[in-house]
Formats: C-alpha cells, structure tokens, sequence
C-alpha cells in the first residue's frame, strides 16, 4: 500500500497512486505525466524551473513532482513549439497569450530559408561548373574620387542586405542632390570577413560631379586608392560572387602573390534591368 500525502484541506492521497492532493483531480507522478504529454522526465524539470510548466504539487519532504492530467496540453504544446524551432523565451510568451510572439520566429526562419536558397544556389553552379577558376588577368588602376557611404553588416551572411541598403542611400542621395546619367559604381569589401563587416558603396565622381558637395553631411567624399589589381570578370547573380573571389584568391596564392585589402567589386551591369544570371561584376583584389 502506497503512502499517503497531505492534502490542503486535510485530505490525504496515495503517493503512487491516482488522487490528487487535496483537490478533486488526480495526481500524476513525473514518469506518468512525461508518457503523456511526450516529454522527458528531464525536460519537465527544465521547464519546472524556467517556470513553464509548474507540477500541481512538489512533495516537500522527497521532492517528488506530480501533475494534473488538465497540464498535459500545456506539455503538448510545448512539445509542438519547440518541434518548430521556437526558442523557449518565446514559448513561455505564447503560452502567456502574447500576441505577436511567434513574429520575430518567423521572420528568423525566412532569414534562414533564404541563406540556404542562397547557399543551395552556389552548390548548384559548383556542381554545374566544378570549382571555381575564373580567369584572372592584372590590370593597373587609378586612384580615383569619390563618394561614397557606410553601412555595417552583422557577418558574411548579412552583406547582400547591407550592400543594397548602402547603394540605395547612395543613389537616393545623388539623385536628390541632382545627380544624373550612367554612374561607376563600386562596392568595396574587408579582404577578411570577420563577425562585423563595413560595407562601403561608392560613386566614381566625375569633374563636373558638384552634387557630391552638396550631400556631404550624410555621404563622405574619399579617394578610392588606386595600384595593382588580380581582377575576374563575375557573370551572375550577386549572392554568388564568393566563388569569383574565391578564385581570384586561390590564383594569387598558387602565385604567392600577396594581397592588400579592400576587394572591390565594380557593378558593370544595372541590376533594375538586368535578369540575375546575366548581372556582369569585374572582382578585383589589390596585390601589394
């Protein structure tokens, strides 16, 4: 025979049994309720403590943990959030009836969803193309002048947002400014991706460009350093222009040519007319 435990109202239930303690529902030990609601004897402790799903009663001398069978939809849904990537945070704000909790969810996963389309693209024209070997020739450029924005990305993942977002300022701003006719635009990247990337877009300003000076509280006007370039013409979409470099890379150091940053990408074709695979990107990577 079991033994008893102590109800609120001075009712007495039996530990391994079915009553629960002092209330007109029955009691379930941890193992019991962990079959039901299809969750770990050791996830209920985890979220015991969290404070996502509390026992209906912790025997304070053994501290055994029992549960209402009423609970196992809460453990349910639980199980079900966390099935669909939803952090606990969160599942502790929708079980709180938060509206709008799972939003920020799911605009993570789109994010996600997109890198791997992204991803899967490059793995596609690996397969199609064998690994990337472009050809590489030397080209002499100028320093030229120009102007030019910032715009941080959170990782390599990031840059494809960041470079647009920089362009878009740039061009907003020349256009505002007066600015008009075919542009030179170039993108200019860290040799070394890190954690945090600044991405820099720049216009090559003509002499008759006065409208740089005009924006100059929100634009700089630099000097974009000229020298000895490895350069690869990229025929593409943007998201896969880390194969061209990575070609640009692998033939300057089967050359032990070394490199200085920045890479600089100069955009040939315009993107608003042009379909993706027919994009034309001149990569070039400076040598010291």
């Amino acid at each position: 025979m079991g033994s008893s435990l102590p109800g609120a109202d001075g009712t007495f239930a039996r530990r391994g049994g079915v009553m629960l303690v002092g209330v007109d529902e029955e009691l379930l030990p941890i193992g019991q309720f962990a079959r039901l609601g299809r969750l770990s004897v050791k996830q209920l402790r985890h979220y015991d403590e969290l404070g996502l799903l509390r026992p209906a009663y912790v025997d304070g001398r053994t501290g055994y943990r029992f549960y209402r069978a009423s609970q196992a939809r809460t453990a349910l849904s639980i199980g079900l959030l966390r099935s669909l990537d939803v952090p606990l945070a969160v599942v502790g704000e929708v079980l709180a009836g938060s509206a709008g909790a799972l939003e920020g969810v799911r605009a993570e996963l789109e994010e996600e969803l997109a890198r791997r389309r992204r991803t899967l693209g490059l793995l596609e024209r690996v397969m199609a193309g064998g690994l990337p070997a472009a050809k590489v020739r030397v080209v002499e450029e100028p320093a030229r002048r120009v102007a030019l924005v910032r715009e941080a990305a959170s990782g390599p993942e990031d840059l494809g947002r960041a470079t647009s977002a920089a362009v878009a300022r740039l061009m907003g701003l020349r256009a505002g400014a007066g600015g008009a006719g075919p542009v030179r635009l170039v993108g200019v990247f860290p040799v070394d991706l890190g954690e945090v990337v600044e991405v820099v877009a720049c216009v090559v300003l003509g002499e008759d460009d006065g409208w740089a000076a005009e924006v100059t509280e929100v634009a700089e006007v630099g000097v974009l350093p000229g020298g000895l370039f490895a350069c690869a013409t990229h025929v593409g979409p943007y998201d896969q222009m880390s194969l061209t470099a990575h070609a640009v890379l692998a033939w300057c150091a089967e050359r032990r040519r070394a490199v200085r940053g920045p890479i600089l990408e100069v955009y040939v074709s315009d993107p608003a007319v042009t379909p993706p695979q027919e994009l034309v990107t001149e990569l070039m990577v400076g040598l010291i």
